[in-house]
Formats: C-alpha cells, sequence, structure tokens
C-alpha cells in the first residue's frame, strides 16, 4: 500500500517515540530539572518508565512501528517529547530549531538517529527561525497548519513553507498570549486532527480564522470537556480515522469522541504526560501512514 508523510490521521505505520527511561536518564537529573522546566511535578522514575513501555506497547498494538530515540548527553528531560523535534512534508524530515534553549540539541540527535535509519530528511530551520513541532499540523494531504506563537516564529514558519514545497498550503495560526512565553502552547494543545472531517478543539483558545477554515473544509469539531483542557484532554494522536489514543482522566472528553464515533484508547500518563505537560501527540513523532 502507498504510504504518506503528509497526514496525522490516516492509519499509522511508522512512530518515533523516546523512552522514559532514555530522556529522563536518572531520578537525580529529574529531581534537578523538573523545576526549572516549569514541569507541575516531579515524574517518578520507575513508574514513568512504566507507562512509557506500556505507551510503546499500546502503539505497536494498533498496528504501527515504534522506532525508540537513544539517550543522547547534554539532552533535558524535555526530549520525552519528540514530536517537537520535527516536521514531516513529502520530502521527509523538517528538522526544527527549537523556540526553547534547553533543547536546542534535539533536531541533532534526531538528524543522527534518522541518517543511521535511513529516513529521509527534507531540510532544517537555521536561526534566527524558530519552529517546534507541536505546532504544525497536517489539515488534509495539501494543507499544513502553522502556529505563530512564543516557540515559533515568522522566520521559522517561511522556512518551512520553502521546505514543504510549493503544493502545500502552508496556514498560519496566531496563538494567543495565554498564560504566557515559559507555558507548554502550542498549536496542537488546542487542536488534535482525528479524521478527514473531524477534530477535536478548545474553541475558547483558538485563533477565528482557523476555526472557519476547518468549517469551510467540513470538519466536524468536537469541542474537549473544559474541565479537562488542563489535563491534556484536547490532545488526541490518531492511530486511524476515528481510532484515538488519550491520555487516562478524561472522561468526559472521552465520552464526547465515542458519540463522535470514535474508538477509544487510553493510557496511563500521569508521570510522562500529565506532569510536563505533553500529551500521546507531544510523545510521539509520526511518520508513515497509509495514503
Amino acid at each position: 500500500m502507498p504510504l504518506t508523510l503528509q497526514s496525522d490521521t490516516a492509519p499509522l505505520r511508522r512512530v518515533i517515540v523516546k523512552g522514559a527511561a532514555e530522556a529522563f536518564a536518572s531520578p537525580a537529573r529529574l529531581a534537578a530539572e523538573w523545576q526549572p522546566l516549569n514541569f507541575t511535578a516531579c515524574p517518578d522514575f520507575a513508574g514513568a518508565g512504566a507507562e512509557s513501555d506500556a505507551f510503546a506497547a499500546l502503539l505497536r498494538r494498533l498496528g504501527a512501528e515504534v522506532l525508540a530515540l537513544p539517550a543522547e548527553p547534554g539532552q533535558s528531560i524535555d526530549s520525552i517529547y519528540v514530536r517537537d523535534a520535527a516536521a514531516v512534508c513529502a520530502r521527509g524530515l523538517i528538522l526544527c530549531r527549537m523556540g526553547k534553549a534547553n533543547r536546542l540539541g534535539e533536531p541533532a540527535a534526531l538528524r543522527r538517529a534518522a541518517e543511521a535509519r535511513g529516513l529521509p530528511i527534507a531540510g532544517e530551520i537555521a536561526a534566527p527561525g524558530t519552529l517546534e513541532g507541536g505546532d504544525v499540523a497536517w489539515v488534509d494531504e495539501c494543507t499544513l497548519a502553522v502556529a505563530r506563537g512564543y516557540r515559533t516564529n515568522d522566520e521559522g514558519i517561511r522556512q518551512l513553507r520553502a521546505l514543504a514545497g510549493p503544493e502545500v498550503e502552508v496556514v498560519t495560526v496566531p496563538l494567543p498570549h495565554h498564560r504566557g512565553p515559559t507555558d507548554v502552547f502550542h498549536l496542537m494543545s488546542v487542536y488534535s486532527p482525528l479524521a478527514p472531517d473531524l477534530a477535536l478543539v478548545h474553541s475558547p483558545l483558538m485563533p477565528i480564522p482557523f476555526r472557519e477554515l476547518l468549517l469551510a473544509r467540513g470538519q466536524r469539531l468536537v469541542e474537549v470537556a473544559p474541565e479537562e483542557f488542563g489535563t491534556l484532554g484536547c490532545n488526541a494522536l490518531a492511530v486511524a480515522p476515528r481510532r484515538i489514543v488519550l491520555a487516562a482522566g478524561n472522561p468526559r472528553t472521552r465520552d464526547r469522541l465515542r458519540e463522535a464515533g470514535c474508538e477509544v484508547h487510553e493510557f496511563a500518563g500521569a508521570e510522562i504526560a500529565l506532569k510536563g505537560g505533553g500529551g500521546p501527540t507531544c510523545l510521539t513523532r509520526p511518520l508513515w501512514r497509509d495514503a
């Protein structure tokens, strides 16, 4: 079957993850870094490892080949959120330049892993551009949404547009200030594609033009339960159209997704997701999907 990189909802066949043991390194590193990096609490090292292993096993059960990134010296505990280090297009990986200083080494580490596995690389974002993968999502196979926020700037978006090529429509989505530049707030904090005609959203923080674009493209918008926005209820990973991975602890949003015809697979993420503010899309860099 033909494969594509230009989808966030087609059946997932290959995905990159970084295990908690490799990202967190040791209880001592967690203790030293969790507060400076704005985690809400210190993850339990053993518990995080168990959650991470179970998460990868779930992805395999759902049909994806899981490529594991190795530990890298000098990287912070934020490196568990592998989506941010790259975007993807038909030409291959677009290596990002992170907007958070402690994460600047992550794209180079991803390059080394990609080259070792023969994964195609389309290019990389260069200074003064910044771009983080959590700000980039495919609306459809020809339309790429990218947020303009504190982690992704105008020059990064310009370079992304050039690397994706003229056949891709790149739509800029301005983000609100919300809790400010130290908060973890990406496009995929408020928008998760679920199927070509379905998305999970948090409308109070969505730019009106982007919301109107989705509706004009025929998408039905499922609203995250407001009280579950802070527990990553709006961050959902599609492993196939309407086949969704969601962090446990968001029962009202889970029920809304099921009412919209979705099959929902929950995972325990108290240590690897909730404390660091990164849900299942953040924990994965999807690569190949069925075209």
